[in-house]
């Protein structure tokens, strides 16, 4: 997929994503189903969920693909990094990341957007692993912060 067809992907999904989050302001809901709307859209996401900071761990939420670590090691991993840079962070190969959490070993790249309340503190993240290597770049980037951004509304 090129980088316009990506872009009109996320477009689409974002539109849906605006009708479908006016039913409730329920964060657990709206998660659900923003995870439902890009595992199901985007071809190359395999893992596609929630991890949210309870009492200093990063615990799963909702979430589809093969069934995932339920508690991820402090400090370690993709997830993270996401949640002490508090920003996004791609990476093109797992494997070469330093303190790699392997949930599924047939995860080869990564995205981790990080999911902010009302007040703008980071609770936890959007996680989405893909089977290829360098799946994700600045295009998801861009539109899965503006897609994490509706939980909070």
């Amino acid at each position: 997929m090129d980088k316009s067809q990506k872009e009109g992907r996320y477009q689409r999904i974002y539109e849906q994503l605006l009708g479908l989050l006016t039913k409730t302001s329920n964060a657990e809901a709206r998660m659900a189903t923003i995870v439902a709307v890009l595992h199901h859209k985007m071809d190359y996401f395999f893992w596609t969920g929630f991890y949210m900071l309870v009492d200093g761990e990063l615990i799963v939420r909702t979430y589809q693909g093969p069934v995932a670590c339920q508690v991820l090691e402090k400090g370690n991993g993709v997830c993270w990094a996401g949640i002490s840079r508090a920003e996004t962070v791609i990476v093109p190969d797992v494997h070469q990341f330093p303190g790699h959490i392997a949930c599924d070993s047939r995860s080869n790249s990564e995205i981790v957007v990080p999911l902010r309340n009302h007040q703008g503190v980071v609770v936890g993240v959007l996680d989405v692993d893909s089977k290829s290597f360098a799946a994700f770049d600045e295009v998801d980037a861009i539109w899965l912060e503006k897609i994490v951004a509706l939980v909070y509304v």
